[in-house]
């Protein structure tokens, strides 16, 4: 059964959402991230995804405070992303609380490096970040595009043990227009040693049911959660059945 993983997007300590990325579309949902990972945990998920969106922008860690809170009130794994750009961002980022860090400016711009974090961390705790726009992987806070293709992306790192990736498609990203699940699917066909996370669109629980349907493995749920489309009941009736 595909995993059901939550998402925490921060701004100014605080959770919220936007739409393709565009921060001039933000929306506070709470002002309380601790509180709203509590929620999540206590409806039996087992991982929380969470997003700093300064530190993407800023290409440097902003939130961490926020992250050791949550690790204080939750025994779930968190998996972090946003603003990590150097070896000390990310041990830093680990250090308060991360389960796992979600990479993709630097796996696109220096693969060597991110070759080098997936060595000394291991695949557990290093998850390749695959932000597509227009076909193009997205950067630096999808600010800008490289001239990579996911396949190009990709086809590094597998040889080297990547097994989990975070693939989002930023023109659905807030949207609640449904994922892209042709590209999730060829994914998972081509790729089959690597676990990729649908990020992106998702509307309801019937678009996870579809996955699930279609042998996807994970999938992430953002603005459908704050905007009651998928409620916490649904949440917990999905993980106990996992």
């Amino acid at each position: 059964m595909i995993e059901l993983i939550p998402a925490i997007d921060l701004i100014g300590g605080k959770c919220v959402r936007l739409s393709q990325g565009e921060f001039e579309s933000k929306k506070v949902y709470d002002e309380d991230p601790a509180e709203v990972a509590a929620r999540f945990a206590d409806c039996g998920i087992r991982r929380i995804h969470l997003v700093d969106l300064e530190g993407a922008k800023q290409a440097a860690p902003a939130n961490l405070a926020v992250l050791e809170r949550i690790r204080s009130r939750v025994d779930v794994e968190l998996e972090w992303g946003g603003g990590i750009a150097t070896l000390a961002d990310l041990v830093t980022v680990f250090d308060a609380g991360a389960t796992q860090a979600v990479v993709g400016t630097v796996a696109a711009l220096k693969p060597n490096l991110f070759l080098e974090w997936l060595d000394r961390f291991g695949p557990d705790r290093i998850v390749l970040g695959a932000d597509i726009r227009n076909g193009r992987i997205a950067v630096r806070g999808w600010l800008s595009e490289v001239p990579l293709r996911i396949e190009d992306l990709l086809d590094p790192f597998g040889p080297a043990g990547l097994s989990q990736v975070v693939c989002t498609d930023i023109s659905r990203d807030g949207m609640l227009q449904g994922p892209a699940t042709r590209l999730y699917v060829d994914l998972q066909k081509n790729y089959p040693d690597i676990t990729f996370s649908v990020s992106g669109g998702i509307a309801s629980m019937d678009d996870v049911r579809a996955l699930d349907a279609l042998g996807l493995r994970r999938v992430i749920v953002g603005k459908a959660l704050y905007e009651g489309k998928i409620t916490l009941d649904e949440v917990k009736k999905w993980s106990q059945s996992a």
